[in-house]
């Protein structure tokens, strides 16, 4: 198992799992914050993972344009108006 090199900016603690799976994809799961993501490549995996990584801890992503919304068959302004709430089954 690998350990990030403090180095490189990534916190002493960090710690990655990286495995090739059967189909040839890879597979790498940060141990510390519990998230996975895959990739073609290794250098992909990892990426990925970085990315992933990224947006849960609160530094990455963005609200998403109004042109993304519609990319997704949902009309802006209907999804602005909606209840914060989450519905039951997401709760």
């Amino acid at each position: 198992m690998a350990r990030a090199d403090p180095s490189e900016g990534d916190e002493p603690d960090r710690e990655i799992r990286l495995v090739k799976n059967p189909d040839g994809r890879w597979t790498a799961r940060d141990l510390r914050v519990g998230i996975t993501a895959q990739g073609d490549t290794r250098a992909a995996a990892l990426d990925n993972l970085d990315s992933v990584v990224e947006a849960v801890d609160g530094d990455g992503g963005h609200n998403p344009t109004d042109e993304e919304i519609r990319d997704l068959g949902v009309d802006p302004e209907t999804a602005r108006t909606q209840s914060d709430e989450l519905p039951d089954e997401l709760q």
